[in-house]
Parts: structure tokens; C-alpha cells; sequence
């Protein structure tokens, strides 16, 4: 059994951590509750406007004018992973991380093989990791949850649209957490680039996917209504990742406190039992002194 000092010193360094995670649940709470706001407003806006881009590129897909939709095999690629900047946050990395090598390993193997495989990588956690193993990473946007906001994600947004439109990448795909509640992310993989057409099964169902006016014109509303959709949608995701980034810390610091919470019961009870036994041994040395002088 360890001595009371030992002890001791043990009990006051999980009070101090058991303090520090209580602390983090409050700020990350603080946190979660501005993040959920924000993305609970942009959610059934960007729903809506994804299906109304879905059903717009299959109306003018015959055209030929939507170049956000243009299905092409899948040569060069380009996987952009979101996770976060800090660490504390339970598995909330380390899921993403596991995803992203299973997309490479697996699905895109060839692609990887033929150096046709890039990265773009939002999170000092996911770019430390890429970089350091060698993985095609040939851009990081990690500043961008420091104060996230539109305005930092529309030009990475743009720069993304311009390089599909230009065809320097086939597909764009999305791995990142999407937000349920505080302590329920859903890890997610989104095509992002080309538009994914609604299947032929929904198109029969729902008859408004097809029945389209345009005005002003089909052109102006590809020039323009699909890139800013596009760039929503982008903007979406990255609230929805920053979202879970502080649902995932809070709840990993709830449990954390708990734990501590735990640990000092079994302590204080150690500690206890130790200062009993030590009680008692003193005891009985004054006994056996008492009775060694009458001897």
C-alpha cells in the first residue's frame, strides 16, 4: 500500500486535472451553443437549395451547360479531409483520420498508386498527420476555424470550383463529422464535385424536380445560382464540423471530470484505509512499549 504522502500528492494532482476538464466543459459549452446556433439556421437553408441544385443539373444536364455536374471518370482526385485544430476532443480526430486512409487504401487505391490522389486538409490535427506520413497534401486552410465565417470559407470555396471547372481534379469528396447533437457525430463522406443528379426513382415521385421555369434565362442561373449554392453547401460543412468539434470536446470533458470524480473516491478511500493502518501500527507500538516497561 502506498504511504500517505504518496497518496496525498496523487489527490491533489487529480483535483487540479479534475478541475482544468471541468473548466474545458464550460468553454467548450459556451462554444457548442453559438456553433449549434449557427448551424441549425444554415441547415434548411442549404438542404433546400441542395435539392434545388440537384434538380436543376439534371434538367439542364442535356444542355450541356452545367459544368458543376459533368460526370467524368474519376482520375485525379481530390479528398478533402476536416477535422480540428486542437486535441481533447475524444475520438473526434482520430475517426476522421481512420476514414480518410480507408477512402485512400480502398476506393481510391488506384488513383493513390498513380499519384492522381490529392489532399487538401482544414485542421492542424489532420494536416500534422497527412504531412508528416508523406501523403500528397498541396493545401491547408487550418486558420480557417480560428473565426469561422463566410467570408474565410468562400474564397477556398471559389478556388475549388475554379479547379473542377478547369478539370485539374475529376472529383472533389468531403470526409468531416456532421453535427447531431452534443454527444452524437456522424462521420460523413460527401461528393461535393460533380453534383450528384437525384436518382430517376425520386424524379418519378416527386413531379416539381422536372417542372422548372426558368427566368431570366437557363445560362444566368448556372452562372450563377450553382456556384453560390455550391459555396453554401461548402460553408455548411464546415459549420457542421466545428459544431462537432465542440460537442465532442464538452462531452470528452464531461466524461473526463467524471472520471476524476471517480478516482478521488477511490483516493480518499486509499488514503483512508492507509491512514488507519498507520494509526493503528502506532498504537500498537505504544502498546508493545507499555508493556516492554513493565516487563
Amino acid at each position: 500500500m502506498a504511504n500517505l504522502k504518496e497518496v496525498r500528492i496523487r489527490i491533489a494532482s487529480v483535483k487540479s486535472t479534475q478541475q482544468i476538464t471541468s473548466a474545458m466543459k464550460m468553454v467548450s459549452a459556451s462554444k457548442l451553443r453559438k456553433a449549434q446556433t449557427a448551424i441549425h439556421k444554415m441547415r434548411p437553408y442549404a438542404a433546400k437549395v441542395k435539392e434545388i441544385l440537384q434538380n436543376l443539373s439534371a434538367t439542364i444536364q442535356q444542355d450541356e451547360q452545367n459544368a458543376f455536374s459533368e460526370q467524368r471518370a474519376p482520375e485525379t482526385v481530390l479528398l478533402i479531409v476536416v477535422a480540428s485544430n486542437r486535441g481533447l476532443c475524444g475520438a473526434f480526430n482520430s475517426n476522421i483520420i481512420k476514414a480518410a486512409n480507408e477512402l485512400i487504401n480502398q476506393k481510391y487505391r488506384q488513383q493513390y498508386a498513380a499519384n492522381k490522389l490529392h489532399l487538401m486538409t482544414i485542421g492542424s490535427k489532420v494536416t500534422d498527420y497527412f504531412s508528416k506520413r508523406g501523403f500528397p497534401v498541396i493545401a491547408s486552410h487550418d486558420a480557417v476555424f480560428e473565426q469561422l465565417s463566410w467570408e474565410k470559407a468562400e474564397p477556398i470555396a471559389s478556388d475549388l470550383l475554379k479547379q473542377f471547372e478547369k478539370k485539374q481534379f475529376d472529383r472533389i469528396e468531403i470526409v468531416y463529422n456532421q453535427f447531431k447533437n452534443a454527444a452524437l457525430q456522424r462521420l460523413t463522406v460527401e461528393q461535393f464535385l460533380p453534383i450528384e443528379l437525384p436518382k430517376e426513382d425520386s424524379q418519378k415521385n416527386n413531379l416539381t424536380t422536372v417542372d422548372y421555369i426558368f427566368e431570366p434565362s437557363k445560362e444566368i442561373i448556372v452562372e450563377e445560382l450553382i456556384p453560390k449554392s455550391l459555396k453554401s453547401q461548402f460553408y455548411k460543412i464546415l459549420l457542421d464540423s466545428f459544431a462537432s468539434e465542440h460537442g465532442a470536446r464538452m462531452t470528452a470533458m464531461h466524461q473526463a471530470t467524471d472520471n476524476a470524480k471517480e478516482l478521488l473516491k477511490t483516493l480518499n478511500l486509499q488514503y483512508n484505509k492507509a491512514r488507519q493502518a498507520a494509526i493503528t501500527n502506532e498504537i500498537l507500538e505504544i502498546v508493545s512499549g507499555a508493556n516492554a516497561l513493565k516487563g
